[in-house]
């Protein structure tokens, strides 16, 4: 099991109509976005909730941690919320735990 610390596993999900490469998070990742979800919780207004699709996504998603938050802003809310729920699920930490396995 040891040979198997720091391996990263990916999965392609749709974005767009196109796909993007999730990289699995790991339990330390896990606790990261948890902590990012009770901030969310904390804050007032839209921003926050922006802010916390923008985060998530730039944790999991491969080359989304080079995107300005201009860039999020040209994305479709819709389409950013159900790539945000692909990598919780894909994690184990979403609604439904199974999906992604």
């Amino acid at each position: 099991m040891k040979h198997l610390v720091g391996k990263v596993i990916t999965k392609k999900f749709p974005f767009m109509e196109d796909e993007v490469e999730v990289r699995k998070l790991s339990v330390k990742e896990v606790f990261e976005v948890q902590k990012l979800v009770q901030k969310s919780a904390k804050a007032k207004g839209e921003d926050a909730q922006l802010g916390l699709l923008r985060d998530v996504i730039k944790l999991a998603v491969v080359g989304a941690e080079e995107l300005s938050d201009e860039d999020f802003n040209s994305f479709p809310i819709a389409d950013l919320s159900d790539i945000t729920e692909n990598i919780l699920n894909f994690s184990g930490i979403g609604g439904n735990s199974n999906a992604g396995n």
